[in-house]
């Protein structure tokens, strides 16, 4: 029987707050902002506080409440997805995810919401150059996620990997699939297979899975 593992991207193997400051920094220059909106950001970064899923909601959610509309939002994350795995949006790779992609014997996807902009320049910062099987961009998950499940062979196992439980996991738990939750903001409504804080403690759970 096939394993096929499911990776998301931000937050996931591509971690660091730059690119989520890099958007929030871009919503403050189009907002003419004093400072404040980035300095409120790191702040929700560094406690995970509040209703947000991700840094990246938590931006869009301040953003609204100054008065932000989804024109704005949107010239603003793909701002700063030109600048992702550079100096402005840095971005490092999670101890223990390459040697372990690496040695997988597994399909390995990633699917992410995010454009294809600078992917590929952020797979070879990070080290991850080549390793994914496939890698589906704008993937528009929850519900796009349901749609590469689809495509999957029938009797496959499968494991879905993310730090958001209701876009990277959920779809993938309500069709009897395994999930781990990595980091991330809080959800109480998560129910992951597999839950740590950081992807190496994680990695004996997942080669046990892949055993199995």
């Amino acid at each position: 029987m096939n394993s096929i593992l499911l990776f998301d991207f931000d937050g996931t193997i591509a971690l660091g707050e730059g690119p989520v400051l890099a958007y929030a920094q871009h919503v403050a220059a189009a907002l003419d902002d004093d400072g404040d909106f980035v300095d409120d950001i790191r702040l929700q970064l560094a406690s995970h506080g509040g209703e947000a899923r991700d840094g990246y909601d938590a931006v869009r959610r301040a953003a609204v409440k100054r008065g932000a509309d989804s024109r704005l939002l949107s010239a603003a994350y793909l701002a700063s997805r030109s600048q992702l795995a550079t100096a402005d949006a840095p971005i490092s790779v999670p101890d223990g995810l390459v040697a372990f992609l690496e040695g997988a014997q597994a399909e390995r996807l990633l699917v992410t919401n995010a454009p294809a902009i600078r992917i590929t320049e952020a797979l070879d910062v990070l080290g991850l150059s080549g390793v994914f099987d496939r890698i589906v961009t704008d993937a528009r998950k929850p519900r796009g996620l349901d749609a590469v499940l689809d495509d999957l062979p029938t009797h496959a196992r499968v494991l879905s990997i993310g730090d958001i439980w209701r876009n990277d996991l959920a779809p993938a738990h309500a069709r009897g699939h395994a999930t781990a939750l990595i980091g991330g903001f809080p959800d109480p409504d998560a129910t992951p297979t597999f839950r740590a804080a950081e992807f190496s403690t994680l990695v004996p759970q997942l080669e046990a899975w892949l055993r199995g």
